[in-house]
């Protein structure tokens, strides 16, 4: 590779009109997102190029937060610093980077050009920079042109000069970003202490990500960074596979208990002769097998944050003393006399109609009215627009570097199939989709040098999406063709349709079928084996 460095102190030509618009902007209050993406779309103009990415630097990773000529996934791709030696080296150096056109270095975006449609990268010009606020890293901007010479000296010595007020309008999407979260605290008592809601440069060191812009997503941040500041219980409400565990400890993460433990309990996971111990604890001789003292996930959870996932799976028996716990502050280990104080704040999720079961008698109603004193309706997938392509975009680059692929993209008729189809299985089915089609073209022996697109066809949605179509070679049938035979056949061709569509449902996972059945797991596995859905 040869590297050649434009320095900020050479001979440079009149910024352009167009550029200095910037400056108009900055006097203006902007959308973070739309005062980033104003800039890279100036910028493209301005270099004349096919794309121009701005990426910021989190925890050894590149993330795009704006982009013009790269495809609708780019934006939620993540590119490690270390797999891509373009944006290392760009990263490395104060000065304009730019690689010459039959450098062999990998290009992170090969096949992601959205003038290519997938097509390798041709010779071209590719430059960067990397950038810095208050003399910390904090990303690099990238260039790239189809057309060899367009990145000359006197566009090099450009950029350098640029570069300042790049920054400086990084800087003041950062400071109104600050701005709008003091004003919130002002109208919000506590919510400053949340941390920030949202956008582009939002998330803060070692923070849980969430991807995506969706209105949808987008509120539901605002209302989780209000939420958090307080000591309200939270109940999160939502589908299999929307993430509940993610928003439980990004609420966690924006609280003031951020400092103290998260302690993570699957309700549907606890025995019911061990729940009670796990969630209170139990003293020595409390029951056979209790050699000695043990705290439970309360104790455990101490000043912090207690996480109940799936709290609708809890035993009615648990569910009275949680309702004490939730009322007084108190809990009794197993087998003690006396009662604990904690401080502890409970955030519950469920896939559940708790009124349902609250109903039926399955839930206590007054422990329901504790824990909802704050719902949180999570949105599925299917309601939240082109947050499907920035999650796939995710899911792709992840795959790419797991199976040590040149480039991974989508088709277009593949994004357009990914944005029709409703996901059942939502963010989890979506990643499961991802990973199955990456490994299908991989076992059909495509080169791990070339561009691998996956199309529709690798991504098995309609299969997925209509259970009672015919069936592919070798698949158990869903619907039986015929009358069934007898009373047994009429029974298994019902429980392989049950099966099929919560496997659907789950995104193929077996665990959350048997959740969705309210059967045992390993009872699931000997009845599929038994109709032939299993080896």
């Amino acid at each position: 590779m040869t590297v050649f460095e434009a320095s900020a102190s050479a001979p440079v030509s009149a910024p352009e009109d167009a550029l200095l618009a910037l400056c108009t902007d900055l006097g203006a209050e902007l959308p973070q997102a739309v005062r980033l993406q104003r800039l890279v779309d100036l910028l493209r103009a301005q270099f004349a190029c096919g794309a121009v990415a701005l990426l910021r630097l989190e925890d050894e990773r590149l993330r795009p937060v704006a982009v013009n000529g790269l495809v609708s996934d780019a934006l939620g791709r993540r590119f490690a610093v270390a797999q891509h030696p373009r944006l290392a080296a760009i990263l490395a150096r104060h000065e304009v980077t730019c690689f010459e056109h039959d450098s062999q270095l990998p290009d992170p975006y090969d096949g992601l050009l959205d003038t290519l449609i997938g097509e390798p990268l041709p010779v071209h010009d590719c430059m960067g920079v990397a950038l810095h606020l208050e003399g910390r890293p904090w990303g690099v901007l990238t260039l790239d042109a189809l057309v060899t010479g367009t990145f000359s000296a006197a566009a090099r010595a450009r950029l350098a000069r640029s570069v300042p007020l790049v920054e400086a309008v990084i800087r003041v999407a950062r400071l109104e970003q600050e701005l709008r979260t003091l004003r919130m605290a002002a109208t919000t008592p506590g919510a400053g202490l949340a941390g920030e809601s949202g956008g582009p440069l939002a998330r803060g060191a070692g923070e849980v990500e969430i991807v995506g812009e969706s209105p949808a997503l987008s509120r539901l941040l605002h209302e989780l960074t209000v939420v958090a500041a307080s000591e309200l219980p939270v109940l999160l409400l939502g589908e299999t596979g929307v993430g509940k565990e993610l928003f439980a400890r990004l609420l966690h993460q924006r609280s003031p208990r951020r400092t103290r433990p998260l302690v993570h309990v699957n309700c549907a996971a606890l025995p019911e002769s061990l729940a009670e111990s796990e969630l209170f604890g139990h003293v020595r001789g409390a029951f056979s097998g209790a050699v000695s003292d043990r705290p439970g996930r309360f104790e455990a959870a101490e000043g912090g944050t207690l996480f109940l996932d799936e709290v609708g799976e809890l035993p009615l028996s648990v569910q009275a003393k949680l309702l004490r716990t939730l009322q007084n502050g108190e809990i009794q280990r197993l087998g003690a006399d006396r009662p604990r104080s904690v401080d502890v704040r409970v955030v519950a999720a469920t896939n559940r109609n708790l009124r349902e079961q609250v109903a039926s008698g399955a839930f206590r109603a007054d422990l329901y009215h504790r824990l909802s004193v704050y719902p949180v309706p999570i949105p599925p997938l299917r309601e939240r627009g082109n947050d499907v392509l920035l999650l796939a975009g995710r899911f792709l680059e992840l795959n790419r570097a797991r199976l040590g692929l040149r480039s991974l993209r989508l088709s277009p008729e593949a994004q357009a199939a990914l944005r029709r189809y409703p996901w059942p299985g939502n963010v989890r089915e979506l990643e499961h989709v991802i990973s199955r089609a990456a490994l299908k073209a991989l076992s059909r022996g495509v080169d791990a040098t070339a561009i691998v697109t996956l199309e529709p066809g690798l991504l098995d949605l309609e299969a997925l999406e209509t259970p009672r179509a015919a069936p592919r070679p070798g698949a158990a049938m869903l619907v039986q063709q015929a009358l069934p035979a007898t009373l047994r056949d009429a029974v298994d061709a019902c429980q392989r349709q049950a099966v099929m569509a919560a496997l659907a449902r789950e995104g193929g996972n077996w665990a959350g079928a048997a959740r969705v059945l309210e059967v045992d797991a390993s009872n699931l596995h000997k009845l599929a084996r038994r109709l032939g859905l299993k080896e």
